[in-house]
């Protein structure tokens, strides 16, 4: 059996570098959500993290370890808006520097943000030009290091610790989990926390939730092998585009989920707006895929508690205005 890219011990490291810059976010209940889903359910709400989302564990956790040469030539990563958050936030923390390539097309807020961090944004064309080749071009340019989305060691042990919080915090509500739903992309979030939550509770059912066009996670989960996304998908869920399983985090989520759900973007609108008006919080639509998973009664039923991640809160407002205003 290949052996994977990281365990518990990696996890609780993490947790260690993080703690006391990183945000424990709260584990958040509501009455009017248990009774929707039909069983206790409870939320872990990331949009409250540095950077409004969970990005930022991972990236602090890669970039903390730097060597000072590493830090003096800086950091280079590619992302739609959150993790190029979550790197700049981080490498301003510590003081080096951070080039991000977005796509043009990313949330203006991202890009905004990103830059206010005080990050190097370059725009690219995700029809016509690869991320990937202009970040590597600009790291061999400029001897910097490489800072993956998902497909590293350390960004899935940090983001990872929000497992270890689930778990904690669950025992402090007095309850257990049966079962956890948790929003995927590139597959590195729910890689981690299955990690740090089935070294403490085995039995606990892990799900991977993907928007239905970006499914590859659950196709490859079924074929036993990383499939992709065809060419032509499209989502409202941008943070979650990833068009292929990481080859570090398929194995490890092969290994220890339960399988992958998916949800279209209309539910995804749907969850978008009963957050906003139930629950009074405010989800972007990659962070809401876990949350429609549950509302629209596709995790597996259980008497125990239900957990859902959700995973960021970094919506544009024209964009929350729109789904607010309309019924799909």
């Amino acid at each position: 059996m290949r052996e994977l890219a990281i365990d518990a011990v990696n996890v609780r490291a993490a947790a260690a570098r993080i703690r006391g810059v990183a945000v424990r976010t709260p584990l958040l209940e509501f009455a009017a959500l248990s009774k929707r889903v039909g069983r206790r359910t409870l939320v872990k709400f990331e949009g409250l993290q540095r950077t409004g989302s969970f990005k930022f564990r991972g990236a602090y956790n890669r970039l903390v370890q730097l060597g000072p040469q590493e830090r003096m030539a800086g950091v280079v990563a590619w992302s739609s808006g959150n993790h190029a958050q979550g790197v700049a936030d981080a490498a301003r923390l510590l003081g080096t520097t951070a080039t991000i390539v977005m796509p043009s097309d990313a949330p203006s807020m991202k890009i905004a943000n990103t830059r206010a961090l005080g990050a190097e944004v370059v725009l690219y064309d995700r029809e016509t030009e690869s991320r990937e080749e202009i970040a590597t071009g600009i790291a061999d340019a400029r001897g910097a290091v490489l800072v993956p989305s998902f497909d590293d060691p350390a960004i899935i042990a940090g983001q990872g610790t929000i497992g270890l919080e689930l778990m904690e915090q669950a025992a402090e509500a007095g309850t257990s989990f049966g079962t956890v739903l948790v929003c995927c992309g590139g597959g590195g979030l729910v890689a981690g926390i299955a990690t740090a939550i089935k070294d403490v509770r085995p039995s606990t059912q892990l799900f991977s939730v993907e928007p239905a066009d970006f499914d590859d996670t659950a196709r490859s989960l079924r074929a036993g092998r990383r499939e992709s996304v065809a060419p032509s998908a499209h989502s409202i869920c941008d943070a979650l585009q990833a068009p292929t399983p990481g080859a570090l985090t398929f194995p490890i989520n092969k290994a220890l989920l339960s399988g992958g759900l998916t949800v279209t973007d209309d539910e995804v609108r749907a969850a978008m707006r009963f957050a906003f008006a139930t629950m009074k919080i405010v989800v972007e639509p990659g962070g809401a895929v876990a949350l429609a998973a549950a509302l629209e009664g596709k995790a597996p039923a259980g008497d125990d508690a239900l957990a859902i991640v959700v995973s960021g809160g970094n919506v544009d407002s024209e964009m929350l205005s729109h789904v607010l205003s309309a019924r799909n």
